[in-house]
């Protein structure tokens, strides 16, 4: 019986291995260099700050819009709040940036779209890029003029290089939960959006730091985006449904919170799941449609269709493999035979240890191809990191299930704060509720 388990187990896994070879291909193209562009031409770019009780942190932001090296009358920013008694209000206007109030907004999809459909049609053509900036962030002096520069890739979708803003501030401000979160970005981008980059296929987008052509926004009529991850709707319904070209451009930074506490983290990633699972009961039907009407399976549709599919039959396999294991372990125990031993060296520990080990490897990997981002925090949290990581990853199943319990019983409506953390004394304690 141990035999055939591993035979099944073993026949799995080499199954989802060899459907994760084009994954392994995406990690090569993260090690190459990428194309830098110089733009002689200064577009109009607008930054859009969804700021809905966000007093306690926007000023960082704010200070490194201040501080952008791009033409001062080249670029705009626009700050939208819920309520017209949002500190932020005053905050925004003393500096002279716009301030729109968007009452009905109930996530961040509701505010983008009531923004967009405020803004009066010959104002709306004077920009030739918009760029969606979250107020926990804070941008590289050169991000502006950067996004500037990617323009001349041609995409119609960029995405910029994320680094954990926890990274500049004291080491108090940091946690190893807000560390592996910040590993996050390299494996997303890095691993993934880079080949993705090179041969033509949608991107996985993040909200932070999401910037777009006007022409995307005239096509798509506003954000018709309003599941709890609106820039992954993004992806499905704008980039694969209408065939925008995406990018990745690591020459344009901003920082980026991440939580520090495990319980606000997995908010965070459960919030981010519920929005996937949203998407995926909206779009499936559409994307299936597309493929069947061009009669043809693009990259980007199989990964949209089949891209989860490796991970699943590797975690299907592995629990199997565990819980079958511990069954004969029991069995075998009741039973006073050594074979107990074997159940729960090759079909408990093995298949635990192996699951690790290439998490663990993983994990290095991107510290790797980060590490000039992680070398601004201590050797010891690196460490750490390297370590726990592997566990941060494999919570994300949970958090899936929890995002699909939160769907089945209609919680999914809303979008709920999380913790903030803040340097500047003057708006706040350490962490704020925002």
């Amino acid at each position: 019986m141990i035999s055939i388990v591993l035979i099944v187990y073993g026949a799995l896994v080499f199954l989802a291995f060899l459907l994760f070879l084009p994954k392994l291909v995406g990690i090569f193209y993260g090690f190459k260099k990428f194309e830098k562009y110089e733009s002689s031409v200064r577009r109009k770019i607008g930054i859009i700050i969804p700021a809905r009780n966000e007093s306690s942190v926007i000023k960082d932001l704010f200070d490194s819009l201040q501080k952008q090296n791009y033409d001062k009358d080249k670029f705009e920013v626009f700050v939208i709040v819920k309520e017209k008694g949002d500190p932020t209000v005053d905050m925004a206007r003393e500096i002279g940036y716009n301030v729109t109030i968007i009452e009905d907004q109930t996530c961040k999809g509701d505010a983008l779209d009531g923004f967009f459909m405020s803004l009066p049609p010959e104002k709306l053509r004077s920009f030739d890029v918009f760029a969606i900036v979250d107020a926990d962030g804070i941008l590289d002096e050169s991000f502006i003029s950067e996004l500037n520069n990617a323009m001349e890739s041609g995409a119609d979708i960029l995405v910029p290089r994320k680094i954990a803003k926890n990274f500049l501030l004291a080491k108090k401000y940091r946690s190893l939960n807000s560390n592996c979160a910040a590993l996050t970005w390299p494996m997303v981008d890095n691993f993934g959006n880079a080949l993705r980059t090179r041969v033509g296929m949608p991107l996985n987008l993040c909200g932070q730091g999401l910037t777009f052509k006007r022409e995307v926004v005239e096509e798509i009529g506003g954000w018709p985006y309003h599941t709890l991850a609106e820039d992954y709707e993004f992806k499905v319904g704008g980039a694969l449904l209408h065939g925008f070209k995406c990018a990745y451009y690591p020459y344009a930074v901003l920082y980026t919170e991440e939580a520090l506490s495990h319980k606000e983290n997995f908010t965070r990633r459960v919030r981010w799941l519920t929005g996937f699972r949203q998407c995926d009961k909206k779009y499936k039907k559409d994307v299936k449609n597309k493929v069947k009407s061009e009669k043809r399976l693009s990259f980007g549709t199989a990964e949209y269709l089949f891209g989860i599919l490796t991970y699943l039959i590797f975690i299907v396999a592995t629990l199997l493999c565990v819980f079958t294991g511990v069954g004969l372990c029991i069995y075998y125990g009741v039973r006073h035979e050594h074979l107990w031993r074997y159940a729960l060296y090759f079909l408990v520990l093995l298949p635990i240890g192996a699951a690790y080990i290439l998490l663990f490897t993983y994990t290095l990997l991107a510290l790797c191809v980060s590490r000039k981002d992680f070398a601004m925090i201590t050797f010891g949290e690196r460490v750490a990191v390297a370590f726990y990581n592997p566990i941060y990853i494999i919570e994300y199943l949970f958090a899936y299930i929890k995002g699909l319990y939160i769907i089945k019983t209609k919680q999914d409506r809303e979008w709920k704060p999380t913790a903030r953390i803040t340097e500047n004394e003057e708006y706040g304690s350490k962490e704020n509720k925002a």
